[in-house]
């Protein structure tokens, strides 16, 4: 075989290896690729935006309704959305920025105190994605705590599955761990993967869909075979002077044929979500948002 083909045949080998290890870092950058098929739908760069770059949080302050106990219960629910800076080590907000293995990340907490006939609930929600990302959630942690016990659960995107932890006070539960596919959104990350969706009337995909986990149980998580569909909003009429009742998205999660939840969203960036409805009871509409340093400096 003359050198040139050999040549030519050792270059393509080498072009090959290299692309093979682009995918693989890929891949260990950006966790999972889940739901590959829809991304298309979204915006991946949504939290590009310098909006982010200001170092202030949005804080939204939701009036909220939930039932608890056989009753609606009334409360206001907090999301809180900032930019951070994790490092690998420690799948955390960083305190040294000279580190080599940081990456940034969008997180959304979520804070709701409900008052029951007894005893109040409590439930933080941090839920985190790759900047690029908003569809592939890469890690989430939800809490609850009331006089009976604390309950913890912890997912976190790994290449092939979502590894999920819990460690709970109820009979039959206790502490444990297993996995989710990865092929699934967690109803719990669309308050912030929905205000990245490419708005068009009419759209629709199906999609794989976990039930919320905000709960006091880490009971095993359901997975629905569920349908996104947008549209443009004509009858939802918000009190807040900000958002056009003309430019408001409904969007549409049918999780089965008993179970639809809807949510609202303004169509102008940064596209806040001003109400959501669920099957179960569940609702929150937006009553104030604002940009702030939510934290206090010791």
């Amino acid at each position: 075989m003359n050198r040139k083909i050999q040549f030519f045949i050792s270059f393509a080998v080498f072009i090959f290896a290299v692309i093979i290890f682009l995918f693989i870092v890929r891949k260990k950058e950006t966790g999972i690729s889940v739901q590959g098929k829809i991304t298309e739908f979204f915006n991946v760069s949504w939290a590009s935006d310098e909006l982010w770059e200001d170092g202030l949080a949005e804080v939204a302050v939701y009036q909220a309704e939930r039932s608890i106990y056989g009753d609606i219960r009334h409360y206001e629910y907090i999301f809180i959305l900032v930019k951070e800076t994790f490092n690998r080590a420690f799948q955390v907000k960083t305190d040294d920025y000279t580190r080599n293995d940081l990456f940034d990340v969008m997180k959304i907490n979520k804070f709701a105190r409900i008052e029951t006939d007894r005893y109040p609930y409590h439930y933080l929600s941090s839920i985190f994605f790759t900047r690029n990302d908003p569809l592939h959630l890469y890690k989430f942690t939800n809490s609850s705590q009331e006089w009976c016990g604390n309950t913890f659960k912890y997912f976190i995107n790994q290449e092939n599955e979502y590894k999920y932890e819990y460690n709970s006070y109820w009979d039959n539960q206790g502490t444990g761990s297993t996995s989710l596919p990865p092929d699934v959104i967690f109803e719990d990350q669309l308050s912030y993967t929905l205000r990245s969706l490419n708005f068009r009337e009419g759209l629709s995909f199906d999609c794989r869909i976990v039930e919320t986990q905000v709960t006091n149980k880490a009971t095993e998580p359901v997975i629905y075979e569920g349908i996104i569909s947008i549209h443009k909003n004509k009858a939802y009429q918000p009190d807040l002077e900000d958002f056009r009742k003309d430019d408001i998205w409904e969007i549409r999660v049918k999780l089965n044929d008993e179970k639809m939840n809807t949510y609202w969203i303004a169509g102008k960036y940064p596209n806040e979500l001003i109400q959501m409805v669920a099957w179960d009871g569940r609702r929150i509409e937006l009553k104030h948002i604002s940009r702030e340093a939510y934290w206090l400096d010791k």
